[in-house]
C-alpha cells in the first residue's frame, strides 16, 4: 500500500479503526441520513458500477448496493483493515459487493471501470486532495459522476463543538492543524478548498449544497448513551487523549451538563452542517 497517507493509514488501522468497529451501529445510525441525501443527489442508476471511497464498516456500500440492484456492482475501498473485516462480514451473501484495502489517492484502479464514485465522510483524510480526486477521476468512465458528503467547519457543527468546549474546561486544547485543510474531519470544510481541489483534478459541473441537519449524537436514545459515545469518538475524545483515567468521571459530568439542553424524545439531538458535493468527470 502507498505511503502517501501513511500517518492516516496507521491511525485508521491502529487507533480509529477499532474504535469505529466498536461504535459501528451508533455511527451508522447518526450518519446514514446524510449518506442517503448524498446518494439522492448523485442519482445512482440501476445497474451502475460504483466505487465507495472510505467505505469503513460497509454501511454505505450496502446502501449503494440496494440502489444499483443485482445488475450493478459496488466496490468499497478503505485503508482500515479492522473496518474492512467488519464490512466483509456484514456483506456476507450480497453478491454485487466487494471490498479492497486501498489508499484511494494512489491506488491503481482500473481506468474507466466505474460509472460513479461516492463517499460518505471518507474523502477528508487525503494528504493531497487534488492528487486523490485526479486518481478517482481516472477510474470513471467519461461523464461519470462523483458525489460525496463532508462536514462544514467545526463552528457550524455544535454536535462536535459543544462537547469539545465542555472538556476543554478541564484539559489543554489539542494543537491546531499544521495547515488549513490538513487531513481530518474538517479537511474539506472550506468550499473554496473543495472547488480548488476538484478544479485542479479536472472535474466539471462542481456543485456544493449546504445541508443543515440536526445530528442525533452517536445514534443515542439517552443522555448516557451520548456521553459514552463522545468519550471515545469525535473532537472531544481527541482532546481527552492522554488525560489521566481518574479524570474520566469529571469529563463525563461535564459532558452530561453540556448535552442536557439537547435531550429530546429521540435522543440527544444537536445542530450539524455538511456539504453535499457533486461533479462530473
Amino acid at each position: 500500500m502507498s505511503t502517501a497517507n501513511q500517518e492516516q493509514i496507521e491511525y485508521w488501522n491502529a487507533t480509529a479503526g477499532p474504535k469505529w468497529v466498536e461504535q459501528q451501529e451508533r455511527l451508522d445510525a447518526q450518519l446514514r441520513g446524510l449518506g442517503e441525501r448524498m446518494l439522492a443527489r448523485l442519482d445512482v442508476a440501476r445497474g451502475a458500477r460504483v466505487l465507495d471511497v472510505g467505505c469503513g464498516c460497509g454501511d454505505s456500500t450496502l446502501a449503494i448496493a440496494q440502489h444499483v440492484g443485482p445488475g450493478g456492482t459496488v466496490t468499497g475501498a478503505d485503508v482500515s483493515e479492522p473496518m474492512l473485516a467488519r464490512a466483509r462480514i456484514r456483506a456476507t451473501g450480497v453478491a454485487n459487493v466487494s471490498f479492497v484495502r486501498a489508499d484511494a489517492q494512489t491506488h491503481a484502479f482500473t481506468a474507466r471501470s466505474f460509472d460513479c464514485v461516492a463517499s460518505r465522510f471518507g474523502v477528508m483524510f487525503f494528504a493531497d486532495f487534488s492528487a486523490a480526486f485526479t486518481n478517482l477521476r481516472r477510474a470513471l468512465v467519461p461523464g461519470g459522476r462523483l458525489g460525496f458528503v463532508c462536514w462544514q467547519a467545526l463552528e457550524k457543527n455544535p454536535w462536535m463543538s459543544v462537547p469539545l468546549q465542555a472538556v476543554l474546561r478541564h484539559v489543554d486544547p489539542p494543537p491546531p492543524p499544521a495547515v488549513p485543510g490538513a487531513p481530518g474531519p474538517f479537511g474539506l470544510d472550506d468550499p473554496d478548498r473543495i472547488h480548488r481541489a476538484l478544479d485542479a483534478a479536472g472535474w466539471a459541473d462542481v456543485a456544493l449544497e449546504p445541508v443543515d441537519e440536526p445530528q442525533n449524537v452517536g445514534g443515542s436514545r439517552t443522555l448516557d448513551e451520548a456521553v459514552s459515545f463522545l468519550l471515545v469518538s469525535g473532537p472531544a475524545a481527541a482532546a481527552l487523549k492522554g488525560a489521566p483515567p481518574e479524570l474520566r468521571a469529571r469529563f463525563a459530568t461535564a459532558l452530561r451538563a453540556a448535552l442536557a439542553p439537547y435531550v429530546t424524545a429521540r435522543g440527544v439531538v444537536i445542530p450539524g452542517a455538511a456539504w453535499i458535493v457533486t461533479a462530473r468527470a
